[in-house]
This record gives structure tokens, sequence and C-alpha cells, in this order.
């Protein structure tokens, strides 16, 4: 029996299977902060000005870098370098980890709804970084994306 490509090795996915890993719960588009000295990373809810708080998809997919010229754009090799730096529950890190998706990944389900339905996407919960000051990033720490 074939394997559901989603259980395949992350370099074996074609590019549609590679974008349809992306569970759809929005927290790569969460700005990060990093602690100098020790290399902490938090996350706040602090939201991407591309990223849509509803649907937990990027509002302008195709042109982001237009707009946000660091936007990360996620290969097989760089998960290797910065998989640690993506929530625990991301399908990318899980794959890259060699772990499987969880019930409530749409792949699994077959409900794109689901990844909601469970609160693990951010759906709700995200400030637009154009409302904030990079300074009070601080204030919007959130410790519930293990």
């Amino acid at each position: 029996m074939r394997k559901k490509f989603c259980e395949l090795p992350l370099k074996d996915l074609k590019p549609d299977e590679w974008e349809a890993l992306c569970d759809g719960c929005g927290k790569c588009c969460l700005n990060k902060i990093e602690y100098e000295d020790t290399g902490e990373i938090a996350f706040t809810c602090v939201s991407c000005k591309l990223l849509d708080g509803d649907s937990c998809r990027c509002s302008n997919y195709e042109n982001r870098h237009q707009f946000v010229p660091d936007c990360v754009v996620l290969t097989p090799k760089k998960l290797k370098e910065i998989a640690w730096w993506l929530p625990a529950t991301c399908a990318y890190r899980l794959r890259t980890e060699g772990k499987p998706l969880y019930p409530w990944h749409y792949l699994i389900s077959g409900d794109p709804e689901s990844v909601h339905e469970a609160g693990i996407s951010i759906r709700g919960r995200t400030v637009n970084e154009l409302t904030v000051t990079e300074d009070d990033w601080d204030d919007y720490i959130i410790e519930d994306l293990a």
C-alpha cells in the first residue's frame, strides 16, 4: 500500500503536496522575539501585517515578499536549520522530526476547520503588527504555542 504524501519524507514531496502540508494554524505568521543574551525565542500574538486573522492564512501569499521581504520560505533544507523556531504542532516541524500529523490536521480529519475547532490555530487571538510598536511586543508574549 502506497503511503499518503503527508507520510513521505519532505524532500520527496511535489510542490503542491508541500504547500498542502500547511495546517492553516497561522502560528508561523506570528512575530517572535529572540533574546540575544539567552537565545530564547518568545512567541507573541502580534501577527504579520498580511495575516488574515480569521482564515489564519496570508492575505497575499503569492506576492508576500514584495510587502514582507524577510518572510521565510520553508524548504526541507531550511527546516533542518529552523525547525526549532516553528511551533511544536507545525506539520513541517513534525515531519522534519519524523513524527505523524495530529488527528486535527485536515489531511487526517478531512476538514480544514478542524485545526480551528481543536483550538490549535490563532484564529481570533492576534493583534496586527501595524497596530503595535516593536518596543511593546513584550506585552504580547503568549505561552500556549507548544
